[in-house]
């Protein structure tokens, strides 16, 4: 990963965020991205291969994972940073739009060009919308997600033993999960924060909305 072409996305997010979307972007990378590149890939890592179950039938413990993981956590984590970061940068490329377009009116028209953007990075017109729409999707991609996570995983929570009775397996065979504790507390940790950003997704919404209204 190229940290400097990283780190110059984060400023221009940062740069046209309201103080509520800073604190959001840094609940996003401290406590959401850094904890899923540091921690939690390894917690997950040996999950399938430590996935043992009672028997000896060949394709057993392969159909009892895939019934009680249809989808790893670290996947869904992955695919929802990506689609809750991506409007975010969409409000940078619109600056960046209207900069470019003010750039060509400058070299077009010369000095007696008349500004349409005093301020590109105000949020203004199409600005305004681009914002208050990705902090929609931001919140919704959460929700969905925190519904995803417990329509899969129930409660939010592993157990320590499934019993599983599907075909190729003889009977009902028990089958143990790799450190359900430490997945557990991973998980709720992940999930805390998902609401957390949600809440700062609306509040900031509200406020965007609310201020609006007031120049009015």
């Amino acid at each position: 990963m190229n940290w400097g072409v990283f780190e110059g996305l984060l400023s221009g997010v940062n740069k046209y965020s309201t103080a509520f979307g800073r604190v959001w972007l840094s609940l996003v990378f401290i406590f959401r991205l850094l904890v899923y590149l540091v921690a939690a890939e390894r917690v997950w890592s040996d999950d399938h291969k430590d996935f043992d179950c009672n028997t000896l039938q060949p394709g057993c413990t392969n159909v009892c994972f895939d019934h009680f993981f249809p989808v790893s956590h670290i996947r869904l984590w992955a695919l929802q940073l990506i689609l809750v970061t991506c409007p975010s940068l969409l409000v940078t490329m619109h600056v960046a739009y209207r900069e470019a377009k003010e750039q060509r009116l400058r070299e077009t028209k010369g000095d007696d060009y008349r500004c349409i953007y005093p301020n590109p990075g105000k949020k203004r017109g199409g600005l305004w919308w681009t914002y208050l729409l990705s902090l929609i999707f931001k919140a919704g991609v959460d929700v969905v997600f925190l519904y995803i996570f417990y329509r899969f995983y129930r409660n939010y929570t592993l157990p320590r033993m499934v019993k599983c009775e599907l075909p190729p397996c003889p009977n009902v065979v028990d089958c143990f999960i790799s450190r359900p504790t430490e997945k557990n507390i991973f998980t709720l940790f992940m999930v805390v924060t998902t609401c957390v950003c949600v809440v700062l997704n609306l509040i900031e919404a509200t406020y965007l909305i609310g201020k609006r209204c007031r120049e009015c």
